[in-house]
């Protein structure tokens, strides 16, 4: 392990280059759907090796250095993000006419922006370095502060933030729910870069230590939870039905068969429960899923009265329209209906984090005066909600309703997260095709469930359409691309898990923790070179 760790830190030019990359790209495996833990463990001992090499140059300036950690920490997140988002271009490939030229720009360009954030985090941690375990404290802070920054900074996009890599299973997920993502990331992150230790010999013991309490932590807090809290329904709660209808998405953008594509969504919602399985009293649709404006097609809402069984509802995802003053164009929402089984609405909520050049272009009015029409001619035209509404059913049972990505931001659970019992998400993957992205998509939203101690009620128009219990297990689902029903009683709330604002608490206390031991890391290695 020293031979190797020595022959990282002296590469340089072309191949420390493509190690970089290459170290961030073999991180991704440790994503959906491929799940391979120990991918992370490889990939960030060789960015403290490769970190290393860096240090061993005392004598640079100071900006210098920064230069340096700042564009390895850059390259490493290149690999990492185009290894796991390439399959973001599938997206523009639906309408390919209109939208392929913009395929670079989804495959290499959002990683190369993405990546920023982890330079920031190497030029950060190279401040903290020294030659011990604390340059893996160094490095933890520094990832779970970029990590948290992208969960917000321009839109946020926190998709497959490290800590994900280190919530494969149920087992492994249960610390989410004490110290959230970026809490997970932070010691993730310490424990993954762990075996760089064997490469130097110095701070071995004590790493390790740290190393294997803390994984052992996270694992024995998963076994305490998973033998402990019983989430079992009692078999009188509230029966979902998820329909999944598999619909090809240029088949949605044509617009041609609207009418069959809302009888189709109807038929499936009629099926007979399987034998001696009680009927259902909701059933949800995926996003977007109604094919015109609903408050607008009485037609619909009788045929939807006629399909549902007294005191049954319909929950569907579908485009609101709001109409202003004569001479203002009217608003699109991208919303989720409450519909009663006599065709009234009860409610409806709107999407509140819209999905950048997907539902809304960002700086439409600047990229227009800079005479970038073809970016402005990207898809959007939703309008983004001011507030999130709960959904209340009839039974008390409430909805606290995720669409789409929305999923994917913890900071987008609000404090009124303690009136709901269930979280909704509804979503149409089928964008993506069959890639990571829906299996990417789906453990993220489980860890949503985790933290929150909620059950989740998930539906998607191509999957993955589940029920899952508050500690993240799938009660019941569809997989991906299969169509049909699944009928499921909605698990009970886990009581007595952290709020969001003990998991806060905790993720500062972890990121200072690892600031402190880096900082005097950091100060014992000047003392002794002075």
């Amino acid at each position: 392990m020293e031979r190797l760790a020595g022959k990282v830190m002296l590469l340089w030019g072309v191949r420390r280059v493509a190690l970089a990359i290459a170290a961030g790209a073999f991180g991704a495996l440790a994503l959906p759907p491929f799940g391979v833990f120990g991918a992370l463990f490889i990939s960030f001992t060789l960015l403290v090796w490769l970190m290393d090499g860096l240090a061993s140059h005392p004598q640079s300036a100071l900006l210098a250095r920064l230069r340096s950690a700042f564009f390895l920490g850059w390259l490493f997140g290149l690999g990492y993000f185009v290894a796991g988002l390439w399959w973001l271009g599938n997206a523009l490939l639906v309408e390919a006419d209109q939208f392929a030229w913009a395929l670079p720009l989804a495959v290499f360009g959002l990683p190369a922006f993405l990546a920023l954030f982890y330079g920031l985090a190497t030029s950060l941690a190279s401040l903290l370095w020294s030659d011990g375990f604390g340059r893996l404290s160094a490095l933890a802070v520094s990832f779970g502060l970029a990590e948290w920054l992208r969960s917000f900074l321009a839109t946020g996009f926190p998709w497959n933030a490290i800590g994900y890599g280190a919530m494969p299973i149920p087992l492994m997920m249960q610390s989410a729910a004490a110290v959230g993502l970026f809490g997970v990331t932070t010691l993730a992150v310490f424990v993954f870069s762990a075996p760089a230790l064997f490469g130097t010999r110095r701070g071995l013991r004590a790493g390790l230590a740290m190393a294997s309490l803390l994984f052992a932590a996270h694992l024995g807090y998963g076994a305490y939870r998973l033998t402990t809290v019983d989430t079992t329904p009692d078999g009188t709660g509230t029966m979902v039905r998820l329909v999944q209808p598999v619909l090809d998405q240029s088949r949605k953008l044509e617009n041609t068969d609207r009418a069959e594509i809302f009888e189709e969504h109807l038929a499936l919602s009629a099926l007979p429960p399987q034998a001696g399985e009680r009927r259902p009293d909701v059933i949800v649709w995926p996003e977007t899923s109604v094919p015109f404006i609903l408050t607008e097609n009485q037609d619909a809402l009788a045929r939807i009265a006629e399909v549902l069984q007294d005191g049954q509802i319909l929950i569907a995802g579908a485009v609101r329209v709001e109409y202003a003053a004569a001479g203002t164009a009217p608003r699109f929402y991208n919303s989720v209906y409450m519909i009663d089984s006599n065709g009234q609405i009860l409610g409806a909520s709107d999407k509140v984090h819209l999905t950048p050049f997907g539902e809304y272009v960002p700086f439409e009015d600047w990229l227009m005066d800079w005479g970038v029409d073809s970016l402005v001619a990207l898809p959007g035209g939703f309008t983004a909600a001011a507030t999130r509404s709960l959904l209340t059913l009839p039974n008390a049972m409430t909805l606290y309703p995720l669409i789409c990505y929305e999923a994917i931001f913890p900071g987008e659970i609000g404090g009124d997260i303690r009136q709901a019992t269930a979280i909704l998400n509804i979503t149409n993957d089928a964008w993506f095709g069959d890639t990571p992205g829906p299996y990417q998509h789906f453990q993220q939203a489980r860890l949503r469930a985790v933290e929150t101690g909620l059950p989740l009620i998930r539906d998607a128009n191509s999957g993955i359409s589940a029920v899952v219990d508050p500690l993240g297990r799938v009660v019941t689902g569809l997989a991906f691309n299969r169509k049909g029903v699944v009928d499921s009683e909605v698990p009970a709330s886990t009581a007595g898990n952290w709020d969001s604002a003990a998991r806060e608490i905790h993720q500062w206390l972890i990121l200072f923790s690892m600031f402190l031991i880096a900082w005097i890391a950091r100060r014992g290695l000047k003392s002794a070179t002075n």
